[in-house]
């Protein structure tokens, strides 16, 4: 069986063959049921799949599905290290934890975001607290989320993203529009009021299933920045980390780090990462999210932008609904073999190098 043929062409599906996979491999299964419904009314639910000793002190976590629509690409690899036998490769005091679909509505529906528009990874900060400020996106906020989207709108807002960037540099205007805000709970990058039902579940399942575990390796499976198919290794942690020391002794040079400048991704902020330390205080985290590029950054942000309109003002069941849901779908999941099989083959040498460095 090829890579390619691993992955699935709708939450659904991609649930049913990943618990199938796993039960075939032996693995233990919990599920956590969502509140919510998906668009055909199926259940919604986060799956986990445990193979290997309860009590093992090394276990190496791969999470599908942080930012829904991107769940296919990592459900397709934890289905695949199943039904491949790859999973079997661990030794005999490792265990493996699958954690599949973190965000089922988002996967479900096709959107990056919860059903309260909260990015996931941009949810694990203190709402105790003063929650931070970003100014850029308060600036842009208008021409990021019109209330019209057409053509003649595009085109003008395009202009005025074009003149901050001018302003500001291309960097400057990513970071306005990904670093995350708390303002503007229907903009894009919203990262909530609260924790969401993904956030707290994400750590009740760490803090259930690896109560006892010492050393955790961890790859988040992302799409949509970067070049296509470049699966890109990012660690998102301050530079004088020892997560971060870590990852380089893992996997060589072959990582990148936000706070150093070297990622395609800046330093955003109430990353999911917080959330599993928070949940295992007394165990050796080692975390990387793996991004794979998919579509141009700009038409990526479009599409994230259209689907914030659609959800606000459109009919996601009208013709022009059902393009922007294609647009975003083919944003976040390449939908050909040969992109897949970039994925397939980046994941096992990810997965293989992490369980050496939780061997080593």
């Amino acid at each position: 069986m090829t890579g390619a043929a691993h992955f699935s062409s709708d939450y659904s599906e991609a649930r049913r063959r990943f618990v199938v996979a796993a039960e075939d491999a032996g693995a233990r299964l919990t599920s956590y049921a969502h509140p919510g419904r998906g668009p055909e009314g199926e259940e919604l639910a986060t799956d986990v799949a445990w193979l290997g000793p309860e009590d093992a002190k090394n276990v190496l976590v791969t999470l599908s599905g942080t930012h829904g629509v991107e769940g296919f690409c990592g459900s397709g690899v934890q289905t695949g290290w199943f039904d491949s036998g790859l999973a079997g490769e661990q030794d005999a005091e490792t265990a493996y934890m699958a954690v599949h679909a973190i965000n089922p509505h988002g996967f479900a529906w096709l959107r990056r975001v919860t059903e309260d528009n909260v990015d996931l990874n941009r949810n694990f900060v203190d709402f105790a607290g003063d929650l931070p400020d970003n100014p850029g996106y308060d600036e842009l906020a208008e021409a990021l989320c019109p209330a019209t989207w057409d053509d003649a709108t595009i085109a003008a807002t395009r202009e005025v993203l074009a003149a901050y960037a001018e302003e500001h540099g291309p960097a400057g205007l990513q970071a306005a529009i990904t670093n995350g805000q708390y303002s503007h709970a229907d903009g894009i990058f919203f990262g909530g009021a609260a924790p969401t039902w993904s956030h707290l579940t994400l750590k009740r399942i760490f803090r259930h299933h690896l109560s006892r575990a010492g050393r955790v390796a961890v790859i988040d499976y992302h799409t949509g920045l970067g070049p296509r198919g470049h699966g890109e290794r990012i660690c998102p942690t301050a530079p004088d980390s020892p997560l971060l020391a870590r990852v380089r002794e893992w996997y060589g040079e072959d990582f990148t780090c936000p706070a150093l400048g070297t990622s395609s991704a800046t330093e955003i902020r109430g990353f999911n990462v917080i959330g599993m330390e928070e949940a295992l205080p007394g165990a050796e985290l080692t975390a990387v999210a793996l991004e794979y590029g998919t579509l141009p950054t700009e038409q990526v942000k479009l599409a994230l932008r259209a689907d914030n309109w659609l959800h606000l003002h459109g009919d996601p069941e009208s013709a022009k609904g059902k393009a922007i849901k294609a647009q975003i779908r083919e944003a976040f999941y390449q939908d050909a073999d040969d992109w897949k099989e970039l994925i397939w083959e980046r994941a096992l040498e990810t997965q293989r190098l992490a369980l050496a460095g939780l061997a080593g």
